[in-house]
């Protein structure tokens, strides 16, 4: 009776260090793995403390430990806007989050919705919400639209002409409101209450760079900035005043 009264006790000790030792190990993990720095690359849809959230959502998710084991050999996927995204453990403490994005040309309205799509014209999203830096694309003429189908519009090659005329509004960092197509490809940007018609794309990288300095000139005017005709030699513009 005494010997297993002893080994009872014994069970009991081991079990209360067993228990202690994990308890503070515990502990240990939570304040050492503790995430206190993070570096977000690559994002534009969301900002970064909405990546952050997407990330590290639970109990332990700003814990890098937990996360490591997570993410391991793992992209995070099925975001609205983004491909993928990369989590690396830099340190116990810092944690960097890359945002692989969808390459998105610009978006079209269609039945209360705004439709994103890609280079070669396939939908890649549908939202409610516009996103700044995505230009607005009209005068295209489709009678549907598919999520993650083509556009249907008669001329395929325009999306190629949107998806240079969006990088070149990035590169020269002009934020058109809306970009719009005629029946002849023909190209006018608006910008407020000012409306640039720029004609075909020939000489289209030298009047997007030249509106770097001629927009702020028109600031709270109204009409039309004409450069049709503008090239490198001529740099020929008319701008004709609403009022």
């Amino acid at each position: 009776m005494l010997r297993q009264h002893k080994s009872l006790l014994i069970i009991a000790l081991l079990l209360l260090i067993l228990f202690s030792g994990l308890g503070i190990g515990y502990r240990y993990i939570i304040q050492q793995y503790t995430v206190t720095k993070i570096y977000v690359d690559g994002n534009i849809h969301y900002t970064s403390a909405q990546i952050m959230d997407m990330v590290m959502e639970g109990k332990y998710g700003s814990n890098s430990l937990f996360l490591s084991l997570k993410y391991k050999d793992k992209s995070i996927q099925g975001i609205p806007f983004i491909e993928k995204m990369d989590v690396s453990i830099l340190e116990r403490d810092t944690i960097r989050i890359n945002v692989y994005e969808k390459a998105i040309a610009g978006y079209v309205e269609y039945l209360g919705n705004y439709l994103y799509f890609d280079k070669d014209g396939i939908v890649v999203e549908s939202s409610q919400q516009t996103t700044p830096g995505i230009p607005q694309v009209t005068g295209l003429e489709f009678g549907y639209a598919v999520l993650h189908e083509k556009l249907p519009v008669k001329n395929e090659a325009v999306f190629t002409k949107i998806l240079n005329m969006a990088q070149l509004l990035s590169k020269y960092s002009v934020n058109a409101d809306k970009i719009f197509f005629n029946e002849n490809d023909e190209i006018t940007l608006y910008f407020g209450d000012v409306k640039v018609s720029l004609g075909n794309d020939y000489h289209i990288d030298e009047k997007v760079m030249e509106l770097q300095n001629m927009l702020p000139k028109l600031e709270g005017r109204s009409g039309t900035l004409r450069m049709e005709n503008y090239d490198e030699y001529t740099k020929e513009t008319i701008f004709e005043s609403d009022l």
